[in-house]
């Protein structure tokens, strides 16, 4: 493989820039965007306002009054620097692995049936499918903590729903085309609900309030529709 391509550096107005790695979505570039989030971070501390990153790029909200842009644009260049230093080294990422739990079907998956009979399998053959990889967190957006998830085996790959729902439950786990997402909030979604998770993924009230992070494996367990109660706590 070729060295990576240099990022771009992107004004924003006067209090953010848009650094901008790469023209296609892949799990290497998702991972040079989080190195950077966290090292921006632990460099300029409390200059940065917020942090958001995406599949390919890093959106830098700052206090101009802390931070100029030209500390901002050296710190940026000095941390893609480093990063590059120790891939050059071999050193690898070494992100969470964070296991869902989710009951199929039925009135926790809705569209399972039909996403399977569309793909020629068979309900069970779909749930053996979907839990038997591993997804990377790519990014969190949409609503507080939805996480937008790669990884789905291609004999899943399936449109979005035509007519979206007026609302979605809390904890429903959806695909749309390539990805996997899981609805941190009841809220509107046209994606194809294959299950739900009794796991809370935004807790406002805790300090820490996203069960799952960019950067983070997940992967999936079936349950029985009767061990849903059982599984509500964080």
């Amino acid at each position: 493989m070729g060295s990576p391509i240099s990022p771009r550096i992107l004004l924003c107005g006067e209090r953010a820039v848009t650094i901008e790695f790469a023209e296609r979505i892949d799990r290497d570039t998702n991972a040079r965007v989080q190195r950077l989030a966290a090292a921006l971070e632990g460099r300029l501390g409390s200059a940065i306002r917020s942090l958001i990153p995406a599949y390919r790029s890093l959106s830098v909200h700052y206090d101009p009054m802390a931070c100029s842009y030209e500390r901002l644009h050296q710190a940026v260049e000095a941390c893609l620097a480093e990063d590059a230093a120790r891939a050059d080294a071999g050193e690898k990422d070494c992100g969470r692995t964070v296991e869902i739990p989710v009951c199929y079907g039925g009135q926790f998956g809705p569209d399972l049936a039909e996403l399977a009979a569309a793909r020629g399998l068979s309900p069970q053959q779909a749930i053996d499918l979907h839990s038997g990889g591993a997804y990377f967190v790519y990014m969190i957006g949409f609503t507080p903590g939805y996480c937008y998830l790669g990884g789905l085996d291609e004999r899943l790959v399936t449109p979005r729903r035509k007519e979206p729902r007026l609302k979605v439950p809390a904890g429903s786990v959806g695909i749309a085309d390539r990805q996997t997402g899981i609805y941190s909030i009841a809220s509107p979604g046209g994606w194809q609900i294959v299950g739900r998770t009794p796991l809370i993924l935004f807790a406002p009230e805790q300090a820490d309030p996203f069960l799952l992070r960019p950067g983070d494996t997940v992967r999936f367990r079936p349950i029985p529709a009767e061990d849903f109660g059982h599984h509500q706590d964080r």
